[in-house]
């Protein structure tokens, strides 16, 4: 299999370390969707990251649709989501807060960076949002066990909450307050210090 996309980007980020999670052995190409934009367009129409090729050379896009996917190849015990019903609901609750905390914070970089005159209205809006779903992940994670929020072992959520969180620490300094949410913090260093999240690892490089 082949991953595209920068680790940098919350999404391509938790499809890396969902593939090196289930053992899967996969080619990374870090292309950019800014300056690698036309040799991924020759794969994925959208031109997004993150794409994978498949073995069978299929091309999946979408970091949901991606790990879906790879949720049906695993074998029933090993997926990456809690088997009891109402801690599996729990677990797709904090992977919608977690990425949409990727998605609005990714959007509100955008509208800083790439536009010569942000909007105050959509740029304090953004920072809402963030603060808002910060507190509410932060009650999740005081509230849960210290190894994994569900199901006794790391899965998606964990995998989703510390991909888009490290996103708004690196990519808006200042939006996050460690000592106002002490457990995310605590959970995602522990999280961040795993093998996998080491290999899986890409400092913020903002676009050109």
């Amino acid at each position: 299999m082949i991953l595209i996309g920068q680790y940098d980007s919350p999404f391509v980020r938790r499809v890396g370390l969902a593939l090196t999670l289930y053992g899967h052995g996969f080619e990374h190409r870090p292309w950019s969707s800014f300056g690698d934009v036309e040799k991924l367009i020759e794969l994925n129409p959208l031109a997004r990251v993150p794409t994978l090729v498949t073995e069978a050379g299929d091309v999946l896009t979408d970091s949901h649709v991606i790990l879906a996917w790879l949720d049906e190849l695993a074998a029933p015990e090993a997926v990456l989501m809690p088997a009891d019903p109402d801690e599996r609901r729990r677990a797709l609750r904090v992977i919608g807060l977690s990425t949409g905390l990727g998605e609005v914070a990714v959007s509100l970089f955008y509208e800083m960076r790439l536009h010569v005159e942000a909007s105050d209205l959509l740029v304090g809006r953004r920072r809402r949002q963030i603060a808002g779903t910060l507190a509410a992940l932060e009650a999740v994670s005081a509230a849960a066990p210290e190894a994994a929020l569900f199901g006794g072992r790391l899965g998606h959520a964990d995998i989703a909450l510390a991909a888009s969180l490290r996103f708004v620490r690196e990519a808006h300094p200042g939006l996050f307050d460690a000592a106002a949410h002490p457990s995310l913090a605590a959970r995602t260093a522990r999280l961040e210090a795993l093998p996998a999240f080491q290999t899986i690892s890409q400092a913020f490089i903002p676009p050109n």
